[in-house]
């Protein structure tokens, strides 16, 4: 193919990708090797991967090939080129969640879930994405595998934890990628990256081993298309009786209902959600631009706040016990080779007695039981992402680690983790400075493919945008230190 060609199929979303592969106009093994190529060229730069399959890739992506030529695709999937997150686990390879502390030399012969249901249907895996330590915060940057860079601008970050993951898709190395989601580490990076991300309700898309951060902790697809989650959607929801907190199995097409439109849908609008405080102006604006076209697409929208005060303190409680629950995992050695932000929140998490946690848990279902009853006065809550814009790339340790400094500046995410709400963050426009900014669309439990309907109407009047690589500089080492 030629290089125009190949940066097409870079670029495609993977449903335009299935019908290039049915049509026979592009095959799995050139899509393949187009967004290896695009990792090659470009990740250097960016550091979206921790490992690279290229031998493992090419292999599946040639058995993907001869099964649409018998016209016996495994699904609608089949052959796309997809990455998986380095929490997640992924039969053959290590999964080393960002951590000097975990020894890759060790049999690794077990899928996630959401890896097994995706292997199942064919895709090809590229390789793991980065991650924090243990996905412990809202940038990718560790002592392992470095600062992962945002590719709108190196300079920035590209938020976290599913910082790889983001990248990965926004840059065109692979259209579908897998991430995980504990206090907004799906939709940070998505909104900081220009890409679509979800987080599903809670148990819809099954998990195993169970998130040491527990139930805040969901699975899910960031993509370049809605349509594209959608289908994700549809394969990692399949059951597995692993999860033992895992919904019952829907058997759901979740394309199905994407073109249904938001006319008459009730939107309450909350731009600060009662308390954030210093929302970038931008941030705000560009967001109240997108629920305009929201409105201008038939739905009733109410600007209001739904009558919660910030729910930080329960958040960080929770997930600094995570992180000291994790740390009694380690041995002195290994303790040693931690990120020093992970090492300051398992110290921080070591201060909270066992009443502190009831406590925490209690309030978490009074804000949880206060959301089911306000989502039976609205269909969807909109709000930002996140309150700011990508800040500038940096190592671990930057800053001290303390609740403000973690998730101060994401007031949006954490909430529906603690809710366990499905919430999206959508691309809805860029800054001054050309840094993307994210709309949050939040749905009542169990309601995702609503929210992939209110996105997917919203991609089709504003349409998805990809940053220009060429502008990138590509020294080996910018993404390694």
């Amino acid at each position: 193919m030629t290089a125009s060609q190949t940066a097409d199929l870079c670029d495609r979303a993977a449903y335009e990708l299935v019908d290039l592969f049915r049509s026979r106009q592009a095959s799995p093994v050139e899509a393949t090797k187009a967004a290896l190529g695009r990792i090659a060229q470009y990740d250097s730069a960016l550091n979206a991967f921790c490992l690279i399959a290229e031998d493992d890739a090419l292999a599946s992506a040639r058995a993907s090939e001869a099964r649409w030529h018998k016209g016996e695709p495994l699904s609608p999937l089949d052959g796309v080129p997809t990455s998986i997150k380095d929490l997640l686990l992924t039969r053959g390879w290590p999964t080393l969640r960002g951590s000097r502390a975990v020894a890759a030399d060790q049999p690794w012969t077990v899928d996630a879930p959401v890896t097994a249901r995706l292997r199942e249907a064919g895709v090809v895996f590229l390789g793991k994405t980065t991650t924090p330590e243990f996905g412990c915060k809202g940038e990718t940057n560790s002592p392992r595998t470095g600062i992962t860079r945002n590719p709108w601008n190196p300079g920035r970050t590209s938020g976290g934890s599913s910082g790889g993951t983001a990248v990965a898709v926004a840059a065109g190395m692979g259209p579908l990628a897998i991430g995980t989601d504990g206090a907004g580490s799906i939709r940070i990076p998505a909104a900081f990256c220009g890409n679509f991300g979800l987080k599903p309700s809670f148990g819809r898309v099954p998990a195993f081993p169970m998130s040491p951060f527990g139930s805040v902790a969901h699975v899910g697809p960031h993509t370049m298309s809605v349509r594209d989650a959608a289908l994700l959607m549809t394969e990692i929801t399949r059951p597995d009786a692993r999860d033992w907190t895992s919904l019952p199995p829907e058997h759901r097409d979740y394309t199905q209902d994407l073109e249904a439109g938001i006319a008459g849908l009730r939107v309450a609008w909350s731009p600060t959600l009662g308390y954030a405080r210093n929302v970038d102006p931008e941030v705000a604006a560009t967001c109240a631009r997108a629920v305009a076209r929201l409105q201008e697409l038939g739905a009733h929208v109410d600007a209001v706040d739904p009558g919660f005060a910030d729910p930080l303190d329960i958040t960080i409680g929770l997930w600094f016990l995570g992180s000291w629950t994790v740390w009694n995992t380690l041995t002195a050695d290994q303790q040693a080779l931690t990120d020093p932000d992970f090492a300051a929140q398992a110290a921080l998490g070591s201060d909270f007695t066992t009443l502190d946690i009831q406590n925490l848990i209690a309030r978490r279902g009074v804000l949880g039981a206060h959301m089911r009853d306000f989502m039976t006065r609205y269909d969807l809550l909109v709000t930002p992402s996140v309150a700011i814009p990508a800040f500038a790339a940096r190592p671990p340790g930057t800053v001290p680690m303390n609740p403000e400094t973690m998730l101060g500046w994401t007031p949006f995410s954490y909430p529906f983790n603690l809710t366990q709400q499905p919430a999206c963050s959508f691309p809805c426009g860029l800054t001054s400075d050309g840094l993307p900014i994210g709309l949050q669309i939040v749905g009542p439990m169990f309601g995702d493919a609503l929210v992939l309907q209110a996105a997917y109407a919203l991609e089709r009047a504003m349409p998805i945008l990809r940053p220009d690589l060429s502008r990138l500089n590509l020294s080996p080492t910018y993404g390694k230190e």
